[in-house]
């Protein structure tokens, strides 16, 4: 029998699952999706219903979640509310494409999803929450804390440490034996050859801190702002 399964956040990651789910079988049965916008509410997406807000999660109690929005801290939020619901622990759906692969020693949290062609090489360990775009190659004894997100073509050499919410860039890289910090940001196509402190950006190859842009106060500022009256 299929498992109830219920994608929490309309977004383009949902729609990406939704399609993979359509692929083979999975054990799971869509039955919608949950959304706060208010335009979404009564519509479809995906091909599937927009059931309600987060809170209606509370009147699907035989079903599991599988929350689906972008950023690690929007979904860590979401996994916050739906707690306050009494919705935790083997609740969380989590979702491996059948195109990927994904030995018997590596372990994946509940509520991530890796998406098709990723590759999981040996005694890798992926949290909670986790996404996992497609094509990403993790190698021996990598670890991915919880809410990280890796977007599409990253690669990470083997003993890489990427910690709870850090964000890496499409086609990123980062070399054997670095860690990335926890609620960083890793830019598209950066090469990190060094440790990445928490809570920073860092871009470039090979990636360093983004510097940031100081005005130019010499020259006149001349657009309108929205809302004025002139």
């Amino acid at each position: 029998m299929s498992v109830p399964l219920i994608l929490v956040a309309a977004s383009g990651l949902a729609r990406e699952v939704l399609a993979a789910l359509a692929e083979a079988p999975s054990g799971f049965e869509v039955r919608g999706l949950l959304d706060d916008a208010p335009n979404l509410a009564g519509t479809t997406v995906g091909g599937a219903p927009v059931l309600g807000t987060v809170e209606a999660a509370a009147e699907h109690p035989d079903a599991r979640f599988l929350v689906c929005a972008g950023r690690g801290a929007s979904r860590a939020a979401i996994v916050d509310r739906l707690a306050a619901l009494g919705i935790d622990g083997d609740r969380f759906a989590t979702f491996v494409h059948p195109r990927a692969s994904v030995p018997r020693t590596c372990r994946i949290g509940c509520g991530s999803v890796l998406l098709a062609g990723t590759v999981l090489t040996t005694d890798v360990g992926v949290g909670r929450h986790v996404v996992v775009m497609p094509n990403v190659t993790l190698t021996h004894d990598d670890k991915v804390g919880d809410f990280a997100t890796l977007c599409a073509g990253v690669s990470l050499g083997g003993h890489v440490v990427v910690e709870p919410y850090a964000y890496l860039g499409m086609s990123s890289s980062v070399r054997e034996h670095t860690t990335v910090g926890a609620r960083s940001v890793l830019g598209m196509g950066a090469v990190l050859l060094s440790d990445l402190p928490a809570d920073q950006t860092w871009t470039g190859v090979p990636a360093r801190p983004r510097q940031r842009t100081t005005p130019d106060t010499t020259t006149p500022d001349t657009t309108t702002s929205i809302g004025s009256s002139s």
